[in-house]
């Protein structure tokens, strides 16, 4: 992970640079790259590695707002009508969770459970709502709240569905994200709910970012837009999941 973040950071790097930087041998810088290389995160190249273009870097959230901002909207107004009257909801803290928050609001006495600070505040004045806040160390850069702190809060509950975003959609590496302590929060949604839901517009499909978060076969339903590619909706159906196109 060290290696992917210098990768990352710098877009490429040797192995003798590596060598000299963890004190390692040259034999296990190698394998560390193949690794990644197999895992398609880098791309090896003569004497190292590069950054692969497929790998999906985290942008700033005001950034990632107003990205696919029309698709977002459809998937969230849609997601937000598979919830019912008093159910329990996990909302991570994703852009496309915060269009789900925003369709929420005439939903009576449900419970939203998020780590996502922007989601929280798009709820304060709903009334039908009670919003419960993961506690933790605030990222700046998605306004999600992240930590130990964050998990342990999150083992202390049960949720009826998980509504959640991540970087990238690559159906043969599965849901992953840009950040690990973001990852490990997600991780522990997914053990506090009984229906995972990916709410992904089609642009964040075929990319893998650093961290897996889950495989599409831990996925229940995923809904996407219409310009979803024909073959990466048969490859999803194949996991068993329901696709819903807006």
């Amino acid at each position: 992970m060290q290696i992917l973040q210098i990768l990352r950071s710098e877009g490429r790097a040797k192995v003798n640079e590596l060598v000299r930087r963890f004190n390692t041998s040259a034999v296990t810088i190698r394998s560390d790259l193949n690794e990644l290389d197999q895992r398609g995160l880098v791309q090896r190249s003569h004497g190292g590695a590069v950054i692969q273009d497929t790998v999906f870097r985290e942008s700033p959230i005001h950034e990632r707002i107003k990205s696919q901002s029309k698709e977002k909207q459809r998937i969230g107004a849609m997601a937000a009508t598979l919830v019912r009257e008093g159910e329990t909801i996990i909302l991570d803290s994703g852009t496309t969770a915060l269009e789900v928050a925003r369709n929420l609001k005439n939903i009576p006495h449900i419970q939203v459970i998020t780590n996502g600070v922007n989601i929280a505040a798009e709820l304060l004045n709903s009334r039908n709502t009670q919003i419960i806040m993961m506690g933790g160390t605030v990222r700046n850069d998605s306004a999600s709240i992240v930590g130990r702190a964050t998990e342990d809060m999150l083992e202390q509950f049960s949720a009826d569905k998980l509504f959640l975003c991540g970087a990238g959609c690559d159906p043969d590496f599965g849901v992953s994200g840009t950040n690990l302590e973001e990852t490990m929060a997600n991780r522990a949604m997914l053990r506090a709910a009984r229906e995972i839901i990916v709410v992904a517009d089609a642009s964040k499909f075929s990319k893998r970012s650093m961290s897996l978060i889950a495989s599409f076969s831990e996925v229940d339903i995923v809904i996407s837009d219409v310009s979803l590619q024909p073959e990466v909706q048969e490859r999803i159906r194949s996991f068993g999941c329901k696709l819903i196109l807006v």
